[in-house]
Order: structure tokens, then sequence, then C-alpha cells
């Protein structure tokens, strides 16, 4: 049975803690990282309940359940529609498209999200997140049948995203990765290997200000994370506690302009393209703005996997 772990501050240091329903029961573990706490593996956990008193959820400040060691690997472009709406056609893709964010930008599940002063086009991304459980040191092949001894668990992701920078600069790790870009918890669901199964049922939602803005299954993953985790350790060298953001449904804020439009601003100088690109993009009321309150869900379709609940307040920064 599934494991569902937060880490939470207690007394000014963070602890870890068995979730069940509504209540946090401590864990005596000396783990101070996701990757120590994943090797230990699931009997030593559910042997580690303390004595400490249980918590109400809602009292606990919790935080990130992925320590700032890991390495955050990602997947773009990743679910069908979201595809069909950028323009490609999902069934001509062979490979992945692989980027990288910096583990600075991980931050708490919730509290706030601090916009660049510099920044004008800031997006969100939900994005079911795995948790990796094993060490590699050169390419793997990773199929249905061993994938559940790469894949230690997953949690929620939100891969934030300022747009006038990724773009325009063509600086996807950059765009991506200034502090609070990258919150993620706050439950770490470590599977068993019969819950392996559950990777390809699980239901996203993303709401600014009450309104759901990307809603969708990971069924409808184009490349799925074994096949992913093949191609990528061509690449990357894994570690247990390190993490792989799956990609992101459609409803993004980003509109990318037609066809016809982009070729003829490509005969544009630059600085004058990306001008009109910012100004259009500007004109799209979903951008993040200071105030809005971004909340994320992932659960399995039977409820049994529940990941919990994300929310995040805009701030802007300096």
């Amino acid at each position: 049975m599934a494991l569902h772990i937060v880490r939470f501050d207690h007394q000014d240091q963070p602890r870890w803690g068995l979730l069940e329903g509504t209540t946090i029961t401590p864990l005596d573990l000396p783990c101070t990282t996701t990757a120590a706490l994943i090797e230990q593996g699931h009997e030593a956990i559910r042997a580690a309940v303390g004595d400490g008193a249980e918590l109400v959820l809602e009292s606990a400040t919790l935080l990130s359940p992925i320590t700032s060691e890991a390495k955050v690997l990602c997947q773009g472009a990743n679910y069908r529609q979201h595809m069909i709406d950028s323009g490609m056609n999902p069934d001509d893709k062979s490979f992945n498209m692989f980027f990288t964010k910096s583990p600075a930008s991980i931050t708490a599940p919730g509290g706030e999200i601090i916009k660049p002063a510099h920044v004008q086009l800031l997006d969100y991304e939900i994005e079911l997140t795995l948790v990796l459980g094993k060490q590699t040191d050169g390419p793997v092949d990773v199929t249905a049948d061993n994938l559940h001894e790469f894949v230690a668990g997953f949690c929620i992701g939100n891969d934030v995203s300022a747009r006038d920078v990724q773009i325009p600069q063509m600086q996807f790790h950059k765009g991506k990765s200034y502090r609070t870009f990258c919150p993620l918890g706050p439950v770490l669901c470590l599977l068993e290997k019969s819950e392996i199964h559950y990777l390809d049922d699980m239901q996203l939602q993303l709401t600014v200000n009450g309104e759901t803005r990307q809603q969708d299954s990971t069924a409808n993953l184009v490349f799925k994370p074994a096949e992913t985790l093949s191609e990528y350790s061509l690449i990357h060298d894994f570690a247990p506690g390190d993490v792989l953001m799956t990609g992101t449904p459609a409803g993004c804020a980003l509109g990318l302009p037609s066809a016809a439009l982009t070729k003829v601003a490509g005969l544009l100088p630059e600085s004058k393209k990306w001008q009109l690109f910012i100004k259009s993009q500007k004109r799209r009321q979903q951008y993040l703005q200071a105030g809005d309150v971004v909340e994320s869900t992932i659960a399995s379709r039977d409820q049994k996997l529940d990941l919990g609940r994300q929310r995040h307040t805009i701030k802007d920064g300096v």
C-alpha cells in the first residue's frame, strides 16, 4: 500500500511524517534528504512511526518533500491536446523535448510564488512529477516490468515559467528557474510495485482564482515514463530523490501565434519581432499577476492515491 509522506516544520527543524487522511504521524527517521528517505524502504518507514503527538494537516507548515540537492529534469509538450494546441502533431513525434530547472527554484507546496520585477509574462504548468529511486551511471533499458525499480513515487509539480525570458531570450533554464518557480509537494506518494500502473491514471487540475485552467489525465501522455527514462538515460544519470516533471496539459497562459504570423514575424529584426510577441501576449488575461491564487491537485481516478493540494499566491518581487 502506497505511503503518503509529508515534510513539515517542527520547532524550526524539518521533519518527516506519515499522512493518513488529515492526520500527520511524525516519523523517527534520521534522514535529512529525500534520497535518504527513499533508501530507507517502505518497511523501515512504516516502522518509524514515533511516539510524538499527531498533528492535524491544516495546522502544519508543510515543506517540499523534495530536498534541494535533487536534479529537476523536465519533459516539454507531452500531452496530446497541448501538442495540438502548440501546432505539433503528436503522432509525428519520435523523441522527447528535454530541459532542466535549477534546484534553487524548488519551493514549498504553499505560500508565495515571487514574480521578478522584470518579468511580465508569468505562466503556470501543473505536472505529475516522478520521484526517482535508483542510481544509474549510464544508459538503462526501462520497461513496464522494471519501471518500479526506477520510480519510487510521485508528487505534484508546477513548472512556473517567465515566458518573456524563456522565448525571446531562448533561455528555457533561466526562464523556468527563478526562486519559487518550482513548487513540489505537498505529498510524496511512495508506490509499491503493484501500484506503478497508477502512473497512467492520475487526474490533474489547476485553477487560478477558482477558475479551472488545466484539467487532463496522465492517460493522455504522449511519451510514457518507461520510454522517457530510457531516452533520458542516454544523456543523464539519475539518483534517488531526483525528479522528472512529465509535461503539462493544455490551458497554459501562453498563446502561440499562427504559423503564418510566425513566418511573417521571422522577416522582422529580432528586437522588433520580440517587441510584437510580448505586446500580443500581454493582451492575454491568463498570465499571472500579483494577488492571483493558483491551486493544483492530482489524484488517481479511484481516489486511492491523493497527492494533496498546492496553494500559492502570486507576489511581486524586486
